[in-house]
């Protein structure tokens, strides 16, 4: 029995600077390699509560109105660039009174696939800003994110995709989605198995290496054979898996990492390598959850 085709949109964030384009064509093109409908979200902000009295009723409804305003004309604009890009999309816009994270997080719960921007700034800059709704975003959706930071790098060839692997559930889901992102781009995958020795050293080296190449080749064997189409290289890397992964990320359409790693703190929503990824990779970087989640 096969199983029903998915008709969930492909969700993208849309940010009311009209310069931000990346990760609006990102998902529109993903929306029609998939022949997925796409959705426009835009949040408007809520004015703050000490503003709601009734001394302050006509500033506040002054400034209601001119979000409101701001976000619809946003929307219009966002729906116009798509259509002239992907004309064969099928295209809806949402305007959102709230918050931007807790609003995405919700679209989420539906969605094929979240799309978020990420803004050019400065380290200082992006931590408090760009990455403030990204990070609480992806830490609980319930589906792919993808954060666009930079485009893909489409001029090496052949095309490929980087997924990060370290045999824990979420990254085995990251090489599922991994393969089919390489497979609708007719892309290879270069699958990466970073080993981190720890501060005292591996007691014996080439065992752990043998180990990590074990877990890796396992991870990738029957998803390759069902992708036959999808040229896969297969690694075990030393060092920092940021580092490597962010270094591997330099040509590539995309890096794919799960959501939680075997490393990192228990407890925490998001594991430190899909953090650093996020800030660091040179490319889209899509961050997927344990399908349980």
């Amino acid at each position: 029995m096969t199983s029903p085709p998915d008709t969930r949109p492909i969700v993208v964030g849309v940010d009311p600077d009209v310069t931000q384009r990346l990760a609006l064509a990102w998902a529109a093109d993903e929306a029609d390699r998939r022949g997925l409908p796409l959705r426009l979200v835009h949040a408007r902000e809520v004015p703050p509560a000490g503003y709601r009295t009734a001394e302050l009723a006509p500033a506040w409804e002054t400034w209601d109105e001119a979000l409101r305003t701001l976000g619809t004309r946003t929307l219009e604009l966002a729906e116009a660039f798509v259509r002239d890009r992907r004309p064969e999309v099928e295209v809806s816009v949402l305007l959102v009174a709230g918050d931007a994270a807790p609003v995405l997080r919700g679209q989420a719960r539906e969605a094929a696939a979240l799309v978020l921007g990420s803004r050019h700034l400065t380290a200082v800059q992006e931590l408090p800003r760009s990455l403030s709704v990204a990070v609480p975003v992806v830490a609980c959706a319930h589906c792919p994110v993808i954060v666009v930071r930079e485009a893909e790098h489409v001029t090496r060839q052949p095309p490929f995709l980087v997924v990060g692997v370290d045999g824990s559930p979420d990254s085995e889901a990251a090489v599922d989605y991994a393969f089919q992102e390489a497979a609708s781009r007719g892309a290879g995958l270069r699958a990466l198995y970073v080993w981190h020795p720890p501060l005292l050293g591996a007691l014996d080296e080439q065992a752990a290496r043998q180990e990590c190449l074990r877990l890796l080749s396992e991870t990738v064997a029957g998803r390759a054979a069902a992708y036959p189409d999808v040229e896969l290289h297969h690694e075990v890397v030393r060092g920092h898996p940021v580092k490597v992964l962010t270094e591997a990320s330099a040509h590539a359409l995309g890096l794919v990492v799960g959501s939680r790693g075997l490393g990192g703190f228990t407890g925490l929503l998001l594991g430190s390598v899909s953090q650093g990824v996020l800030h660091h990779a040179l490319c889209p970087v899509m961050v997927v959850p344990r399908p349980e989640h």
